[in-house]
């Protein structure tokens, strides 16, 4: 079984914004796989399904970013989850450009909340990880404004084909493992 986990903000105002990419790689999945909302556990939107035969709860949580660990170490518990084998998180990554993809297996937060919270509730940085590249902020641009704006047309277009490529990337780490995964998906992409 694996706890897919996509990081963002619940609300409106936070739709296609920066900070929502995990958001948006489950809503993809979500639609691929035909999952059933299964309603809301441990303050996080929750449904379950199955990829390649492998059970998958997929799961939004609601807490806002930064508070992002409580449902995530909740859930985990719950099912039983093994975060070093388990848990994938999907999430915003700023030191990356916009469309580019990165899967690791372990590591820091790397100044993200959302991550810092996740390893401080779970007491451990041994977790998969698909990081969907946002760009780096502007100089003199406020971090938060920046993950919280939205995107331009050039780099929406190259974004929207990201959140398919991560929930690809989710389905191939799954299938296949996480080095097959990171060997596909860790490729720098050509953008035009």
């Amino acid at each position: 079984m694996y706890l897919v986990v996509g990081l963002g903000n619940p609300g409106k105002q936070y739709e296609a914004t920066r900070h929502n990419m995990g958001f948006d790689t489950i809503d993809v999945l979500v639609e691929r796989h035909n999952i059933p909302q299964g309603g809301v556990k441990f303050n996080a939107m929750y449904g379950s399904g199955f990829i390649g035969g492998e059970k998958v709860i997929f799961m939004k949580p609601l807490s806002f970013m930064n508070l992002s660990g409580g449902p995530v170490q909740e859930m985990a518990a719950y099912f039983k989850i093994d975060p070093e084998s388990q848990l994938i998180i999907i999430q915003d990554d700023i030191d990356l450009e916009p469309g580019q993809l990165r899967i690791r297996k372990q590591g820091s937060a790397g100044g993200h909340n959302g991550l810092k919270d996740i390893i401080g509730r779970l007491g451990t940085q041994k977790f998969m990880r698909v990081k969907v590249g946002v760009g780096a902020k502007p100089k003199g641009w406020d971090l938060a404004d920046h993950v919280l704006g939205r995107f331009s047309g050039a780099d929406r277009k190259l974004v929207d084909e990201a959140i398919e490529l991560a929930a690809d990337a989710v389905e191939k780490i799954i299938t296949d493992g996480p080095d097959a995964a990171m060997n596909e998906y860790n490729r720098k992409r050509v953008t035009e």
